[in-house]
């Protein structure tokens, strides 16, 4: 795994593409939903097969950082005519919003069922080293500020008591009639973060925002990794 992350430093990668990000969470067992890239229309098309309707559709280019304002993202593509729609119409958003960005790929990756929405992240403090962050997720994170930090490694009764002291914990609990989330699948996913970013120092940040919890599990809908010497 470190000659993967070597290998994205001597590309002149700082983010880790998402291919690459997810065979470095598989190795620390970070469940990602199935993805593979395309370059073509046709490609696009037979890879959502394979992966199975609806998946999400994303633009690969190193230089397109915030892919949903630039049309680099499409959800919920139901079948192969909306894929070859989805195709046409991510093209001609890039060439407007960003014209002078060289696409590499296209993303393909099965759209998950809904979940609450949570982030796991770590980063280096440089008055602490490595620290790993959970909280609230999805487009409210900046909004409600619902995070807490530990240093990391940590271990997963630490990683426990991390979950309990947000707002969000309610929540993964089970209310209003909603089943409870698999929180112990929450803490082995911060405590494998934790080691993640601890076992390789070229790992600056990790950023899992959203992960979707289910009362059977979680997955990192979106990997970012961010490296360096």
């Amino acid at each position: 795994m470190k000659g993967l992350i070597q290998q994205c430093l001597q590309e002149g990668h700082k983010v880790m593409p998402e291919l690459e990000a997810q065979k470095l969470c598989a190795g620390h067992s970070i469940p990602c939903p199935p993805t593979q890239v395309a370059q073509d229309k046709d490609e696009c098309v037979a890879i959502a097969q394979s992966i199975g309707y609806p998946v999400v559709m994303k633009v690969l280019s190193r230089q397109i950082v915030h892919k949903s304002d630039a049309g680099g993202v499409i959800v919920n593509i139901r079948n192969d005519e909306e894929m070859a729609a989805a195709f046409t119409k991510m093209n001609d958003a890039i060439k407007k919003n960003c014209p002078d960005a060289k696409i590499d790929g296209f993303v393909i990756q099965k759209m998950m069922p809904s979940g609450i929405e949570v982030v796991v992240g770590a980063l280096r403090n440089s008055q602490f080293g490595p620290v790993v962050m959970f909280g609230m997720g999805g487009i409210y994170i900046e909004v409600f500020k619902d995070v807490e930090f530990r240093l990391a490694p940590l271990s997963k009764e630490e990683a426990l008591r991390q979950i309990e002291e947000t707002k969000i914990a309610t929540v993964l609990k089970g209310v209003r009639g909603q089943a409870p989330c698999d929180i112990d699948a929450l803490a082995e996913l911060i405590v494998n973060v934790g080691k993640l970013i601890c076992d390789f120092e070229e790992i600056k940040e990790i950023d899992f925002n959203p992960v979707l919890s289910y009362p059977d599990g979680c997955v990192a809908v979106d990997a970012r990794i961010v490296i360096g010497d």
